[in-house]
């Protein structure tokens, strides 16, 4: 089936949701529930016995939670956090291997914080049997991590899934898992519930079957499609294999194809942590202890009612600003592409050896458009002295930044900043709105004889 138009009630949901609009990721905020320690199947790019705090990766937390606490603890955050708008449970495990805390505590935030959208994700092998409880709670977005339709593509990323007591390996493993989540998608879709997929991008395994993929989820019915780069676990069968991430300019081809098939594609996607707090691209659970929580926080809906209004207003604003400046656009100008370094709140607000991610940027010096989103080891680790193999780490940053002219941080030492402008990057200091400083920094350098400063 193809997906039918969405009616203006899911527009408003949509609107709201970080993951589903680029809009809505710089103003509303998502909160991740870690409830689900167990998994029913096992992923090469996975190793659950490593977790480390200071990880920024799907399937890592601090703490897992009891419904109990993470009532107490939602309540807290939404009391807090005037712009939480989605509540998700995306682990660490997967949340329908683990369907009674889930849906306990679904219902539990549902009860207590009625104003926020509630968001599951899962590996889909027992989706089909829990569609009439997700239509029963109210949970209008779904997202289903699906990496392949062929089970002997799906044999090279999973080496077995468990279910009602049996073990399957390789490919059968692979085939029973793939027809499962294909199953949940339909059902899904069909009922009206927006399904995001997800879709790991593995060079050498998946990565020339993506397509298909996308192909195939759009005509069952999924609204989105956010294919993001490898990760690969400390211990994880992947890292053993010395299997590599691929190139930033891999993903966006990727996603510039699949873009063209006519799906629509999530370019700005983060890879959170299960237990992620804030707006994306910030991970605030750290300032959200469970034990600093009264015992029954109290929630003013009538507050969070007014605050989010307001945001809403913002937002068209901008939509509408947006629109206007493409309609006015007499002909199509050569673009550049630029890095930012940003902490979240759409500004430029972090040093360039504290960012262990950069957003990419192409403008024509009218619009600015959102390409993605690179992670890198960050340059500086917060020590005294910054102890490391700094040449390497900063190589390797210039290496994910070579299509890039201009880079745009709160600040950077004069080491970094000789090498980039060695290696035709500009970095350039600015802070505040990151539409600004790139349209004001796009202008600087057109001053000084750069007109067209795209190397991509």
């Amino acid at each position: 089936m193809q997906p039918t138009c969405l009616s203006n009630e899911a527009e408003e949901e949509l609107s709201r949701h970080p993951c589903y609009s680029e809009e809505a990721h710089r103003f509303y905020a998502r909160m991740h529930i870690p409830v689900a320690p167990a998994c029913n199947i096992q992923c090469n790019y996975c190793n659950r016995k490593f977790d480390c705090v200071n990880e920024s990766r799907p399937g890592v937390v601090s703490e897992v939670l009891s419904p109990q606490q993470a009532e107490r603890k939602v309540k807290g955050v939404a009391a807090q956090l005037m712009q939480l708008s989605v509540v998700g449970i995306a682990g660490p495990g997967d949340p329908l291997a683990n369907p009674e805390e889930t849906f306990d505590t679904f219902a539990r935030v549902k009860q207590h914080v009625p104003d926020v959208a509630l968001c599951l994700s899962t590996n889909g092998l027992t989706l089909y049997r829990h569609v009439d409880e997700i239509v029963e709670l109210g949970i209008r977005h779904v997202t289903i991590t699906i990496n392949a339709i062929d089970p002997d593509v799906g044999a090279g990323i999973y080496p077995w899934v468990f279910d009602e007591g049996v073990r399957y390996e390789g490919r059968e493993a692979a085939e029973l898992l793939i027809s499962r989540q294909l199953k949940g998608l339909e059902m899904l879709a069909q009922l009206g519930i927006l399904v995001k997929v997800n879709s790991i991008m593995i060079p050498g395994v998946n990565d020339h079957h993506l397509p298909a993929v996308s192909k195939r989820v759009k005509e069952l019915g999924a609204t989105l499609h956010n294919v993001t780069p490898l990760i690969i676990a400390p211990g994880s069968q992947y890292e053993m294999d010395g299997r590599k991430a691929p190139r930033p300019k891999e993903l966006h081809n990727l996603q510039e194809l699949l873009g063209r098939d006519g799906m629509k594609v999530m370019r700005h996607c983060r890879q959170c942590r299960a237990d992620a707090i804030g707006l994306l691209g910030q991970d605030r659970n750290r300032d959200f202890p469970l034990e600093a929580m009264d015992e029954d926080p109290v929630v003013n809906l009538e507050a969070r009612a007014l605050f989010q209004s307001d945001i809403d207003v913002k937002l068209r604003e901008r939509v509408s600003a947006k629109q206007a400046r493409l309609n006015g656009l007499q002909a199509s100008m050569p673009k550049s592409r630029l890095a930012v370094a940003t902490r979240g709140g759409d500004k430029v607000n972090q040093h360039f050896g504290h960012a262990t991610e950069f957003l990419i940027y192409d403008t024509d010096g009218s619009e600015v458009e959102l390409v993605g989103v690179r992670k890198i080891q960050a340059y500086c680790h917060g020590t005294a002295d910054c102890n490391g193999d700094k040449t390497a780490t900063l190589q390797e940053i210039i290496s994910i930044l070579s299509d890039c002219r201009i880079l745009l941080c709160s600040g950077i030492g004069e080491a970094p900043r000789a090498s980039l402008n060695k290696a035709g990057v500009l970095p350039l200091v600015r802070k505040g709105d990151i539409r600004e400083a790139i349209l004001e920094s796009v202008k600087y350098s057109s001053y000084f004889g750069n007109i067209n400063i795209s190397k991509g």
